[in-house]
């Protein structure tokens, strides 16, 4: 009986370690990294993290890549300041041939202070929080240029079936205490209009994941 208990705890383990699962929908996606990554998939930059799952648009891929801070010869520049740059990429696998989807692509040029520009890992992730069997897949980065303890840009990109939801705002940056309450500056947020007009599941998690990765 011992035997067959520690046999289940191993298979649970695997299980847990193959599959990053949103917990929403019951959606599963396997972690890509450099060594799992599918040929045909094609990014600029360095590999960040990517997720793979099946739904009814069929097999998927998306990663996120960054270039880190460094110099891009092709952006104007006024200075010696640098530049970083974020990208996400959408596959689709038909017959092993990876083709591309929508692409998410921001950066920050020519910053001669202290850049930020990086995803927050825990927030990219899928969900099928309406039940129609196609994931929402989200994303969530911040960028800045500044040279004090002041909000970053943060934004929210969710898409679903193709269709883009952005929530924008700004993260929030402490201030200090007062009075034993903790101060912040920032963390102001607004909803594009196709989040506007969609379900309330998907404002409820964004909202939830803005929270959580707002600090």
């Amino acid at each position: 009986m011992r035997g067959k208990i520690f046999l289940i705890l191993i298979s649970a383990t695997i299980a847990l370690t193959t599959f990053n699962s949103s917990a929403q929908g019951g959606m599963k996606a396997i972690t890509l990294n450099q060594k799992n990554l599918p040929a045909g998939i094609k990014y600029e930059g360095k590999l960040k993290k990517g997720l793979r799952w099946t739904d009814k648009n069929g097999d998927n891929v998306v990663i996120t890549s960054d270039t880190g801070i460094h110099r891009n010869k092709n952006f104007a520049h006024e200075s010696d300041g640098k530049d970083a740059e974020l990208f996400a990429y959408h596959y689709i696998f038909k017959n092993n041939k990876a083709t591309p989807g929508w692409k998410i692509y921001d950066y920050i040029s020519d910053c001669p202070l202290d850049i930020t520009a990086s995803f927050a890992d825990a927030a990219f992730q899928i969900t099928d929080l309406n039940k129609d069997g196609i994931a929402e897949i989200w994303i969530l980065y911040k960028t800045a240029c500044s040279g004090d303890v002041s909000p970053a840009d943060m934004k929210l990109i969710m898409y679903e079936n193709g269709k883009k939801f952005a929530m924008r705002g700004t993260s929030k940056a402490f201030l200090g205490v007062e009075k034993g309450v903790k101060q912040y500056d920032g963390g102001e947020y607004t909803f594009d209009k196709a989040f506007t007009h969609a379900p309330d599941s998907f404002r409820v998690f964004a909202k939830k994941l803005w929270n959580a990765n707002a600090i």
